[in-house]
């Protein structure tokens, strides 16, 4: 597959209103106290669905011909891509199977259900969730949409970074930075290329789990390599085994840099965004956030935007969140 361009990320701006929303770019005072710089928050937990994976799906199904959407989509995911999917399918009318790890958060799966999408589970460890979607989709003739590596995915993911570069530009600011929480890496590609067109001075970063740090190696080795199988996590969005073929030679070319969060880090991020922002943001979704709270990223006198890129969590994990003492 070609890589998407600029260009494509313009095209999935139009396309996707009204299924997709622009979101608010967010500040607190306390968040620029704790870091030292001008921090904005882009509050992608607020789209339908509660993640930003709702701009690729959306941009992906409307480029799908009318006479191919009868046969349906199928998409894998460990729950936000599944939950975009099963939206926008059923605005258009199209049947989805959406293949999902078991331990996903029960409130994801529950969400796709209420879409009226027809779920297939698989272990993490023992199964390909890759190999699995594309029987489905060789036996049932259906659309397989992956969740990270397909320039239409990118391209809608992108659009967040539209969004983000002309409301900071509207307030007569540069970004220094722009931190996105990263896993196969198709929402920072996304944004990679917006960047890398509009404000090339701005520095992307990719903030990923400790355990599943396989971005920030990949860039650190000029190739992509593999997380351990079996690691895990708190931060379930993110646990990807490595970085997406097309994502990485977007995120390399770039010029990205990677960095690490803990379960803790995120856990202390998903209280702060309560506290201070007033909203829910699940461990994922709180990475970029988290990098920036506890000094991974360097604020001081910066400019920052940072993703907070969804916000469906299961009520036990928001509660463990919630005891920590700001």
């Amino acid at each position: 597959m070609d890589l998407p361009t600029f260009a494509d990320v313009l095209e999935a701006d139009r396309r996707i209103r009204p299924l997709a929303l622009e979101t608010p770019l967010l500040r607190a005072d306390a968040l620029d106290q704790a870091t030292g710089g001008q921090i904005f928050v882009k509050a992608e937990c607020l789209q339908p669905r509660g993640a930003f994976k709702i701009r690729g799906a959306a941009n992906a199904l409307l480029k799908i011909p009318p006479a191919e959407r009868a046969k349906g989509v199928v998409a894998f995911s460990s729950g936000n891509h599944a939950q975009g999917i099963a939206y926008v399918a059923r605005h258009l009318g199209m049947a989805a199977t959406i293949v999902v790890p078991s331990d996903a958060p029960k409130s994801k799966l529950a969400a796709v259900e209420a879409d009226g999408g027809t779920i297939v589970t698989y272990d993490r460890v023992l199964e390909s969730r890759e190999a699995i979607g594309e029987e489905i989709a060789s036996r049932t003739g259906a659309t397989l949409v992956p969740p990270f590596d397909h320039p239409d995915v990118i391209a809608g993911q992108g659009t967040c970074g539209l969004e983000i570069v002309r409301e900071v530009n509207a307030l007569g600011l540069e970004l220094d930075g722009l931190v996105v929480c990263a896993s196969g890496g198709g929402f920072a590609a996304g944004i990679g290329l917006v960047l890398e067109e509009l404000t090339p001075s701005t520095q992307l970063y990719g903030a990923e789990p400790f355990s599943h740090d396989d971005l920030t190696r990949s860039l650190a080795a000029g190739h992509r390599v593999s997380n351990e199988p079996g690691t895990r996590s708190i931060q379930d969005a993110l646990m990807t085994q490595q970085p997406g073929e097309l994502t990485f030679e977007i995120l390399a070319r770039v010029g990205t840099k990677g960095v690490v969060v803990t379960d803790d880090d995120v856990l202390h991020a998903m209280a702060f965004a309560f506290k201070h922002l007033r909203i829910v943001i699940e461990p994922g979704g709180a990475a970029a956030l988290a990098a920036v709270l506890t000094g991974k990223i360097a604020a001081k006198g910066k400019t920052i935007a940072v993703t907070a890129s969804g916000g469906n969590v299961d009520p036990d994990m928001y509660m463990r969140a919630l005891a920590i003492k700001l």
